[in-house]
């Protein structure tokens, strides 16, 4: 794309800690499985662009080598401050744009086409609460602040600070996997693994 040589940042917790709000329908060893999948997806969906994966455990580490992405190490920080350092890291390294995905979208798409030159990008969730996707100049001064409302936060934010600010409504994009409605929704379902509980094809559940 003209003008914008981005990477991919995949922010990723311990697998193992991951999905916690689906413990009503899925075993521990089934969600775990599940954050495995999706990230493995939104890696796979930056396609040709360099992966980081920024994260603080030992086991995501080894897993995001193993599938070719840079690790870049914050321990016991939160979420918005590893994505704040990471951004500043990859800065550092002379980065000049990222597109910072979360690891739990079922059909992340095509991430490179997310970033837009000089602009801030947002990708709301399907609720137009959550930010899933979020694309900027590593040089903007720009707060990250995840969490329950964070796509307004993010919106005005940006507005504010009279940066340039691109709201991409993306049916695919927008879709994660954070609570057991979401994995009842059609678009999700035609994807999700055979081995899923929740798969109506296939309700094979893994051994608990």
């Amino acid at each position: 794309m003209p003008g914008v040589d981005p990477v991919v940042l995949v922010p990723v917790k311990a697998f193992a800690d991951a999905k916690a709000r689906l413990a009503s329908v899925l075993a521990p060893a089934e969600r775990e499985a599940l954050a495995r999948w999706t990230a493995e997806r939104v890696v796979a969906a930056a396609g040709e662009l360099p992966v980081f994966v920024a994260c603080d455990d030992d086991g995501v580490a080894d897993w995001a080598v193993a599938h070719g992405a840079s690790v870049l190490w914050h321990p016991g920080v939160g979420l918005n401050a590893a994505v704040t350092r990471s951004v500043a890291d990859l800065r550092e390294r002379g980065v000049h744009h990222v597109v910072v995905a979360h690891g739990d979208l079922p059909r992340p798409g095509a991430l490179p086409s997310v970033a837009v030159a000089g602009a801030v990008t947002l990708v709301p969730d399907s609720r137009r609460d959550g930010t899933n996707v979020i694309a900027l100049p590593t040089h903007v001064p720009f707060d990250f602040s995840y969490g329950p409302g964070s796509f307004h936060r993010h919106l005005q934010q940006s507005v504010a600070a009279g940066l340039a600010v691109v709201v991409r409504r993306d049916p695919l994009l927008s879709l994660d996997i954070d609570t057991p409605a979401d994995l009842t929704h059609p678009m999700v379902q035609e994807v999700l693994p055979s081995w899923l509980p929740t798969n109506p094809a296939n309700p094979t559940p893994l051994r608990r």
